[in-house]
């Protein structure tokens, strides 16, 4: 195993919790504006239409998926800095 894919293992695993909080702080202040509600609605939330549901499902998602390509990238980037190999 190369030594930047050893250096990236700990590394990706704080990054990835770091990744999650960071991205549900996001959502939960986009959600307040878009949604003009504190709370997104939950999947079983019976006083909630499937509309609203399914698009702060899909607006979740795509806030985590950005994010958490964004902090992989930045680590990644910073091991390579670290070994001088990508940890890919």
């Amino acid at each position: 195993m190369k030594a930047s894919k050893i250096v990236y293992k700990p590394v990706g695993l704080v990054l990835g919790v770091m990744s999650g909080v960071l991205a549900g702080a996001v959502f939960k202040q986009v959600w307040k504006v878009a949604g003009h509600d504190e709370d997104a609605p939950d999947a079983t939330d019976e006083e909630r239409g499937w509309r609203e549901i399914l698009i702060a499902a899909t607006l979740q998602g795509a806030i985590f998926a950005a994010v958490k390509a964004m902090v992989d990238r930045g680590g990644a980037t910073a091991v390579r800095r670290l070994t001088g190999t990508w940890p890919g």
